[in-house]
């Protein structure tokens, strides 16, 4: 089994923390070269284990060029990333750096990563097609060493995932880079491990403790239609008090905006409570999930903008106002909350009239019988 450099153990030492079998095997595996899928549950330490074998390289010896390319579907969990890279980085004194790049970047910053690129690079599929749209694209990426696509599963299978392939493909022409993929549990994890590489080994996480799922009806007379649950509005705000900190997931922007007023609305006591979705300004999403970073909100009202990856280990519990349209779905969000691997999951559903309450009941009976649902990955596109 691959080992730690010093620095590495003192560092995990430090912080009271062992290596765990999956995170060794993913250093065995960037030791031999090989592409490799990690599918492990919500706290897993999945982004540690996808990142360390490049910290662990890079430690060692820096070429000036970009080394890693970290790619995910979100720009705000691209941004999460980044935050949480920088701890380790600072920590064990790495001289290491580590930048995001997506559409919000300013153009400068941009522009100088082109001519002075980092040696981790945190991007989005869309924003890794225009770099390789550039005439100089071989030669940026001329010792690109190891990609590393997270929530891989989000991709696989669909428009976004074949563009991506594409894309992987080029990188491979031009260097000789290894694919790395980091995966929540999936329904068909051989189609996944296929869109990796023809030769990529599967490392394989054990769960962790089962969540807990429970139903919360509105008080009164639950609608027989509408899907915007405000009826529930203060049995939300009421769960939102009692825990130290909620994500309130809803299934669309106009049911956040329309949620959020309506809780905002009975927020006697002035709970910190914000909003997040895509067609936010971005300084406003950013200091949304900075703010939920460093403990200062109690609740966010969000969209599936924040469904994949946000490591908020403060987050109590989860709320889906809703039905949550599908097993799989459910586990990614209900993930959020206690975001550790040996920490039990809680998450309320709250359906919005009659017929969600059979929905609701349908998804918590999935959960508990680890039901996963989703079609494999297609062949591709023409």
């Amino acid at each position: 089994m691959a080992s730690l450099p010093k620095i590495f153990e003192d560092w995990f030492a430090g912080k009271g923390w062992a290596l765990r079998a999956h995170q060794a095997a993913m250093l065995e595996a960037a030791e031999q070269k090989a592409d490799a899928l990690l599918i492990a549950p919500t706290g897993a330490g999945k982004t540690l284990a996808g990142f360390l074998p490049s910290l662990v390289a890079l430690s060692g010896q820096r070429s000036g060029r970009l080394h890693t390319l970290y790619v995910s579907p979100l720009k705000a969990l691209g941004t999460d990333i980044a935050r949480n890279l920088a701890a380790p980085i600072a920590e064990i004194g790495l001289d290491i750096t580590a930048e995001t790049r997506s559409g919000d970047t300013p153009a400068d910053r941009r522009a100088r990563q082109r001519v002075v690129p980092p040696d981790i690079l945190l991007t989005t599929p869309e924003s890794l097609l225009l770099l390789l749209s550039q005439e100089d694209a071989a030669e940026y990426f001329g010792q690109l060493a190891c990609v590393v696509v997270d929530e891989i599963h989000a991709l696989a299978g669909t428009k976004r995932g074949d563009q991506l392939g594409l894309c992987l493909a080029r990188l491979r022409a031009i260097s000789a880079t290894r694919i790395v993929g980091l995966s929540a549990t999936v329904a068909h994890p051989a189609a996944m491990l296929a869109y990796v590489g023809p030769e990529a080994r599967l490392v394989a996480c054990a769960e962790g403790a089962p969540p807990e799922v429970s139903l919360l009806l509105p008080p009164g007379r639950i609608p027989w239609s509408g899907h915007m649950g405000l009826a529930a509005a203060q049995a939300v705000l009421a769960r939102i008090a009692a825990a130290r900190m909620t994500i309130v997931f809803v299934n669309t922007r106009a049911q956040a905006e329309l949620m959020f007023q309506e809780i905002w609305k009975h927020n006697e006591d002035n709970l910190p409570i914000a909003l997040h979705h895509g067609s936010l300004d971005i300084a406003q999403r950013r200091k949304v999930e900075a703010a939920m970073s460093e403990g200062r909100l109690r609740a966010v009202i969000a969209t599936s903008s924040l469904d994949l990856g946000i490591d908020w280990g403060g987050v109590e519990q989860v709320l889906q106002v809703g039905a949550p349209k599908g097993v799989s779905r459910l586990l990614q969000r209900l993930g959020r909350a206690n975001h550790r691997l040996d920490e039990v999951s809680r998450a309320v559903l709250v359906p919005a009239n009659r017929f969600e309450v059979l929905e609701c009941e349908a998804a918590m009976a999935g959960v508990a019988a680890k039901a996963l649902d989703g079609d494999p990955p297609g062949p591709g596109g023409l």
